[in-house]
């Protein structure tokens, strides 16, 4: 088993300030590794000493949609975080997902393509 990385992938469509994109990519980070530390223990234990997490964009729903639509079919770990609507965007608006923690060349395998924030 090579590296393990956590990977954010954040919508830039929808005009979240800094804070804002801040707070869901936390939430991202948070829900991927509980799912990660139940579903893949031993890729959890592995990053936990090093946590490495790369937060990328995409401009489209669409886009994050096609991204979690491949995770899914490589068979690996993902979350998606949807606001609850108080202050920017509305309810349910999906915001961004986290890729992993999962092994870095599977993970780039789906956003190697993607620029950083």
């Amino acid at each position: 088993m090579g590296e393990i990385k956590q990977v954010i992938v954040v919508r830039t469509d929808l005009g979240m300030g800094k804070g804002k994109i801040a707070a869901q990519v936390g939430h991202a980070c948070v829900l991927g590794a509980e799912n990660v530390r139940k579903s893949h223990p031993d890729w959890f234990s592995k990053w936990w000493s090093g946590q490495e997490k790369i937060v990328l964009k995409v401009n489209t729903e669409t886009e994050l949609e096609q991204i979690k639509r491949t995770a899914i079919d490589l068979n690996l770990p993902w979350s998606e975080v949807t606001d609850a609507g108080h202050t920017q965007i509305a309810p349910g608006t999906l915001t961004c997902i986290s890729i992993g923690p999962a092994p870095e060349d599977l993970v780039d395998k789906i956003t190697k393509h993607l620029k950083l924030l």
